[in-house]
């Protein structure tokens, strides 16, 4: 072997480190612009209120209640973004719809980072769920019914209401029949409710005895949850898209949940939730019915009786 075959690798070598290096020299940066996430989280705190409300959908003060929470939990500061800017991030994205490609430019990280952080912010408030998602008195009747006396003293032993809604997911082609009743719609409320109900891990509120949850038409007549008489119609929209990681989109939904409480326990602005749209039909008369049981039925006829009585109770109380 002469000397000039031993020396060939090396030059390779040297040759294909040199071409790395110039490319890296070429490489356009990603952020080419000053304001960067850091800037944008200080204009917001420093700004006005309205604009931080805007941005954001919670108040200053709610948002530090919120910030402080998490970090308690274990949220951190990272080298390169406080958890002010991580939470921020995830408030406008779900706040807005944002995509990753928009929250890269507006943050001016990249989409890796982008939802890295969101993911890690989610995990938090999912920590956060067994806390704020429920009712939070099973023995005094809440203020909004013991003010009305369109409510009280009818509804005196309702702890809350359930309803169903239909949430844009994304969800593999193949898995989505099994998220689907008889007319085409996501998985019925009172499936879900179910199977809520059934795992134990879901720490679901079951409501105690002489207590009841106000449930819509789309569930049975239960021992602690009163359906309306049937013929009223809900309005929902049936949303159906390609593709997707179910449990992700479960996650987002419950952390939307844990803020949605959170910001109603600490926020004075009832005009945040007051911009909904207008819900679609959803085949609320398409009741899904549980394997029937003597059980149920007995169960099935006392909150019947109670809903009679607190129908004649309320026409007594005005004729």
């Amino acid at each position: 072997m002469s000397d000039s075959d031993e020396d060939f690798p090396p030059f390779i070598v040297m040759l294909d480190y040199f071409c790395r290096k110039i490319r890296a020299s070429s490489r356009v940066p990603r952020n080419v612009s000053a304001f960067n996430g850091r800037n944008r989280t200080l204009e917001l705190l420093q700004g006005p209120d309205e604009q931080f409300v805007q941005v954001l959908r919670l108040n200053k003060d709610c948002f530090y209640r919120l910030s402080s929470l998490l970090t308690e939990n274990g949220l951190r500061d990272t080298r390169s973004i406080f958890a002010h800017e991580q939470l921020m991030m995830f408030l406008t994205i779900v706040s807005h719809c944002d995509t990753n490609r928009r929250s890269r430019f507006e943050w001016r990280h990249s989409g890796e980072t982008v939802s890295r952080h969101f993911h890690n912010v989610c995990a938090h408030l999912l920590a956060l769920a067994p806390r704020l998602i429920g009712p939070l008195d099973f023995v005094n009747t809440a203020s909004k019914i013991e003010n009305n006396p369109n409510f009280f003293p009818y509804f005196r032993d309702c702890i809350g209401a359930m309803d169903g809604t239909h949430i844009p997911c994304i969800v593999d082609a193949d898995l989505q029949n099994a998220f689907r009743n008889r007319k085409g719609f996501t998985m019925h409320d009172a499936r879900v409710l179910r199977d809520a109900q059934c795992d134990q891990s879901f720490r679901f509120p079951h409501p105690p005895a002489g207590k009841y949850y106000l449930v819509d038409s789309g569930y049975p007549n239960r021992l602690g949850y009163l359906a309306p008489y049937r013929g009223t119609n809900y309005h929902l929209r049936d949303r159906r898209r390609q593709g997707g990681d179910p449990k992700k989109e479960r996650d987002i939904i419950i952390a939307c949940a844990v803020l949605h409480n959170f910001i109603k326990m600490f926020a004075d602005d009832a005009d945040l939730f007051n911009n909904g749209g207008e819900q679609e039909d959803d085949g609320g008369d398409d009741q899904y019915v549980d394997p029937s049981t003597q059980q149920q039925n007995v169960e099935a006829i006392a909150m019947g009786d109670l809903r009679d009585y607190i129908r004649d109770t309320i026409w007594d109380s005005e004729h």
